[in-house]
């Protein structure tokens, strides 16, 4: 990694964090409803009915909403859930429990259908701390995504899920950073 890039990262991801704690409640919930239309949107428009997305922890875009209606349309959702060798695993979870997983981050229960599984979806939500006008994603610095993205075949769509501040002009770009081909904001769809 080259340092300044690295350094720049850590400044930026603290920027976005501490942005993202500072919304109001009634910020948050503006931006929930529009990741959740724009997000049922998107699932329409692919005509998708398998996906993989992830549980949202407290400050990330909310995808619960979301979650709801797509389990409700009978769509078979696909949860990550991180391995202590950097890969994610994935279930499908049974909706109501889940716990915290090695990264951190809210995981769904269920039986692991293994790293593979992801190859069978029409379409991958992931989490972002920002997303450049050039489509490369910048995560939170674990890799999880970046080393699931770079190892698959044939990827379906991957859409990163943000808050419209975090669409930047560019973002630090680094060796293994995977593009996305889209991202969703409260506000709209973009597709790279």
């Amino acid at each position: 990694m080259d340092s300044d890039t690295g350094h720049y990262k850590r400044a930026l991801r603290a920027e976005l964090r501490e942005r993202r704690q500072n919304m109001t409640s009634s910020e948050r919930e503006a931006a929930t409803a529009g990741f959740t239309e724009n997000l049922q949107s998107l699932v329409l428009d692919l005509s998708a009915r398998s996906i993989s997305c992830y549980l949202s922890a407290r400050n990330e875009p909310d995808t619960r909403p979301f979650l709801n209606w797509a389990t409700a349309e009978g769509i078979r959702i696909l949860f990550p859930i991180s391995r202590e060798d950097g890969l994610l695993d994935w279930t499908v979870g049974d909706g109501e429990e889940e716990f915290t997983g090695i990264s951190g981050v809210p995981e769904a229960v269920g039986t692991l259908l293994g790293p593979i599984a992801i190859n069978d979806v029409d379409l991958i939500i992931v989490p972002a701390a920002a997303v450049g006008e050039d489509g490369l994603r910048m995560g939170w610095g674990r890799g999880y995504f970046d080393k699931t993205l770079g190892s698959m075949e044939k990827c379906p769509p991957v859409y990163a899920v943000v808050f419209d501040s975090e669409y930047l002009q560019e973002v630090p770009r680094e060796v293994h950073d995977q593009p996305v081909n889209g991202l969703v904001t409260p506000t709209r769809i973009i597709a790279f």
